[in-house]
């Protein structure tokens, strides 16, 4: 696709109200765009760059990012199934009451972005960043943190049992007064310092 096709592409089939399938953009713009509700399935972008846009309550089904760019842009309530993001960056992007399912996410920089009360049901993360990222109130069940950077994430009652958390970067975790949001995550014993501060312990 060339020129301005992809922004065209994409009101054209928000404003239809059809999903737009099996379709493939390289190193194309989208900016200030009204695509809230808009429905993908099959899509492929590369090199993307998605400016000011509006994709709350957007759906996106077998789809795959590919080192995109995503600006202040807004994802609230959006579901996410069987998509990939792979060297992409949405720092700071609106996540709220996001859903993922069965998404792999590759080498994503997700920081300050705002995934309060989102669902992560048997989701990748390899090699992210979501420092300082706000998961507060999220639902995550049967996801994998690989070389997940966390410094400063706030996971504000969200419980994290039988999440892994072994290969993650923990530093400055937000938690409630209790942090009984780590119980029964799965640590490492070179995390137990840094764990130990979390919840006021003094090692000496």
């Amino acid at each position: 696709m060339t020129g301005d096709s992809m922004a065209a592409a994409l009101l054209l089939t928000r404003q239809a109200e059809t999903p737009l399938s099996e379709i493939q953009f390289h190193a194309q713009t989208a900016a200030g765009l009204d695509l809230s509700e808009l429905e993908l399935r099959q899509a492929f972008f590369q090199s993307c760059r998605f400016s000011d846009c509006d994709l709350s309550c957007a759906a996106f089904y077998g789809c795959r990012f590919t080192d995109c760019l995503f600006e202040r842009c807004r994802f609230g309530r959006s579901y996410w199934q069987d998509t990939i993001l792979s060297g992409c960056k949405a720092d700071g992007g609106d996540f709220r009451k996001a859903r993922l399912k069965r998404c792999t996410l590759e080498g994503t920089l997700l920081r300050y972005a705002n995934f309060t009360a989102s669902t992560w049901d048997r989701t990748s993360l390899t090699g992210c960043s979501l420092r300082e990222a706000i998961l507060a109130e999220a639902h995550i069940t049967r996801t994998l943190f690989h070389d997940a950077d966390l410094t400063g994430a706030s996971f504000f009652h969200t419980p994290l049992a039988g999440t892994d958390l072994s290969g993650c970067t923990l530093d400055g975790l937000v938690l409630s007064q209790t942090c009984g949001e780590l119980k029964g995550a799965v640590i490492s014993a070179a995390q137990a310092a840094v764990v130990a501060r979390i919840l006021g312990i003094q090692v000496i």
